[in-house]
């Protein structure tokens, strides 16, 4: 696993993060739209938009790029893809700035999988977005859910020969997954010639899965880390009796204090340090810009040593498994 020691100065890492996985490149005859000259790479840093609801929802999104966020998560799941579209167009409106200078993933849900209703699902992305491509896009679960029935099947083999028609048809720069076991990864790796651009996962001091990284590093796929904040999400509810919520740990709390920091950047500045993209989301100003402020926030080789103590704990917060009837995570922890 990549891991920095020493210091880590992340201000200028969490804008662009050098990776050498890449996707089959389009062919000019195949290709519905010539993308501008954008960022080649997924930014560490960037603003997650999972829950966020209410009035407020555009302005949240548009203040974080007016923060200086560039790497925008959004999903067709959250339903809030026509606010964050809003809001994108109002911070680049604000900020001078233009669609390429932006990230913007979305995901694939589980309603949408097969053959033709990708296509279906990405156009309604981009249009409730108000873009005409984009930067990632990923399959939200290796599920397919029957509208009609609601029931749930492990699936992604035909949905990820689709989305890599999405590709080839210039609506996506990069595809990916999100939420798949190592065993599902390892069968895609070998049916597919194109490899997944970047794994999503829950990731987090509580959950460091430091083999399931090992295993992506060897094979050129990027991780990003929701959750990175660990519980702190209110649909969540409650933490498990005896584990501390992780904003309070001790742990970080010393780090903060020493390091001049809070524990939320303290955090997110050790999974930037892993390597990994962290997308926090917040609707208040103020903590969107303590957020922000993790790119600066420094860590030493003995911080890093304190945080990987507390990988002990393997706890995962966010697992369907039992409510949609499907085995998920097999193989990894806190399952």
């Amino acid at each position: 696993m990549r891991l920095t020691t020493g210091l880590l100065p992340l201000a200028a890492s969490a804008f662009a993060l050098q990776h050498d996985g890449t996707q089959i490149p389009l062919e000019p005859s195949t290709a519905i739209l010539s993308w501008p000259l954008t960022l080649d790479t997924i930014p560490l840093l960037g603003f997650g938009t999972w829950n966020l609801k209410g009035d407020n929802v555009s302005e949240a999104v548009s203040w974080a790029i007016q923060t200086g966020y560039r790497h925008i998560d959004c999903a067709a799941a959250y339903g809030n893809e026509k606010e964050v579209g809003r809001g994108i167009a109002d911070g680049l409106l604000k900020t001078g700035l233009k669609r390429e200078d932006l990230w913007i993933t979305s995901k694939l849900w589980n309603d949408h999988h097969g053959t033709t209703a990708p296509q279906t699902a990405i156009d309604t992305t981009l249009r409730n977005l108000g873009l005409t491509y984009l930067d990632l896009y990923h399959m939200h679960w290796p599920v397919s859910q029957s509208p009609l029935i609601h029931k749930n099947t492990i699936e992604y083999l035909p949905t990820w020969s689709s989305m890599v028609l999405l590709h080839s048809k210039g609506l996506a720069r990069h595809i990916g997954v999100s939420n798949f076991s190592p065993t599902q990864l390892r069968d895609l790796l070998a049916h597919s010639p194109v490899a997944p651009y970047a794994h999503q996962m829950e990731l987090h001091p509580y959950l460091q899965q430091a083999a399931w990284l090992d295993f992506h590093e060897e094979h050129g796929i990027h991780v990003t880390a929701y959750s990175p904040l660990a519980g702190s999400n209110p649909t969540y509810g409650k933490y498990p009796e005896g584990l501390e919520p992780l904003l309070n740990n001790t742990v970080l709390r010393e780090i903060a204090g020493e390091r001049g920091c809070t524990p939320a950047q303290v955090a997110l500045a050790w999974g930037m340090g892993r390597g990994t993209s962290v997308i926090p989301k917040s609707q208040h100003k103020g903590r969107i810009e303590e957020d922000f402020g993790s790119a600066g926030c420094e860590l030493g080789e003995g911080d890093v040593e304190r945080i990987g103590g507390l990988g002990t704990v393997k706890y995962r917060f966010n697992n369907p498994s039992e409510d949609w009837g499907v085995d998920l995570y097999e193989g990894l922890e806190g399952v």
